[in-house]
């Protein structure tokens, strides 16, 4: 299926197509941890030891008002699985994944897209490490393939800071023959984790063979700093992704919270789509009801300019660092430890 063809049938394509915003989801890992998942456990096998619960998380966002909404298969590749001893599992794992999104979507009675969620490999690719190129497609391919039997409408690479990992899955999203959206976690002063800026971003996904419907930022430090990428972002050809963490993490009664409140995320929603954002959700933190405030300040509140840094900081507080990466300011790529599981908490 050609590209053409595929923004022609896909129903993302035609959302983005009719309307000025859409909402998506919020935090995965913060729900599945409200229903019982212990840290370091596998949430991907819960689509098959628990669907009630998985099905109970995707309908929280949709009963909120998302349009959007991710499957729970972030760490659903196969060096991610191995960690548990399932990664011969890919494509049962991810194929139910999707299914029970199918099911909630095509029960909602209006046009809800299921993103067949694709997080990093947690290895480190060549030059720097060990992981090649064609083994970073194969794995991204596999898990592509399990999401598209599935039946997901989108698959959505996210949280990625390396640009050859991107590159790998936006070949293996070909591959697989479906639409796809990218986005990068700018959690280093402005800059992803291996040094990527939001204009370089920009500038690798239009040399891509099989460029994303959408690009954007998730994840990061906060909803002021992802904001400020978002602005970054503005020269892209495709529509910008923002999805936002409810604030700042804080330790309290032995476990994570956000102070980001409902009120916070309907103001940085609205900021979001001002600031050229098309499609606005949450990261971690991100609950329905926070999602339920953002629908409502979309809908309600009138589009204004482009907010200024100084607007963006007093709604939603400081940024965490003065650099948005493009001054020289910030830090260079590095090589980052392998192995790590970075979950949408």
């Amino acid at each position: 299926m050609s590209a053409q063809d595929i923004m022609a049938t896909n129903a993302l394509a035609r959302l983005l197509s009719d309307r000025e915003w859409l909402l998506a989801d919020g935090a995965t890992g913060t729900e599945l941890f409200n229903m019982g998942l212990q840290s370091g456990d596998a949430p991907e096998l819960w689509n098959v030891d628990h669907p009630d619960r998985i099905k109970a998380l995707y309908e929280g966002p949709v009963n909120a008002g998302s349009d959007i909404f991710l499957t729970n298969s972030f760490g659903g590749n196969a060096s991610r699985l191995k960690l548990h001893d399932a990664q011969n599992r890919v494509l049962e794992l991810n194929k139910a994944a999707a299914e029970i999104g199918r099911d909630v979507a095509d029960a909602s009675g209006r046009t809800v897209v299921v993103a067949g969620s694709m997080g990093p490999t947690g290895d480190i690719m060549e030059p720097v490490g060990t992981l090649s190129h064609a083994d970073a497609v194969e794995m991204f391919h596999e898990q592509a393939e399990g999401l598209k039997a599935g039946g997901a409408d989108v698959l959505w690479v996210e949280t990625i800071s390396a640009p050859e990992e991107m590159k790998a899955a936006a070949e293996a999203c070909g591959l697989a023959g479906m639409p796809w959206c990218g986005t990068m976690s700018f959690d280093t002063a402005g800059r992803t984790m291996m040094g990527v800026t939001a204009p370089a971003l920009v500038a690798q996904m239009e040399r891509l063979k099989h460029p994303p419907l959408a690009i954007g930022a998730n994840c990061g430090v906060g909803s002021s700093d992802l904001l400020r990428t978002v602005l970054g972002l503005n020269g892209s050809k495709q529509p910008v992704i923002a999805k936002g963490n409810a604030g700042i993490p804080k330790y309290q009664d032995g476990h994570i919270h956000y102070d980001g409140t409902p009120e916070l995320m309907a103001d940085y929603a609205v900021l979001a789509r001002d600031a050229g954002a098309t499609i606005i959700g949450g990261c971690c933190g991100t609950t329905p009801e926070h999602l339920r405030h953002m629908r409502e300040a979309l809908e309600t509140r009138t589009k204004n300019g482009t907010p200024t840094l100084e607007q963006i900081s007093e709604a939603l507080g400081g940024f965490s660092s003065e650099s948005d990466g493009t001054d020289g300011a910030g830090p260079k790529r590095r090589e980052r430890t392998g192995g790590r599981r970075r979950a949408r908490a």
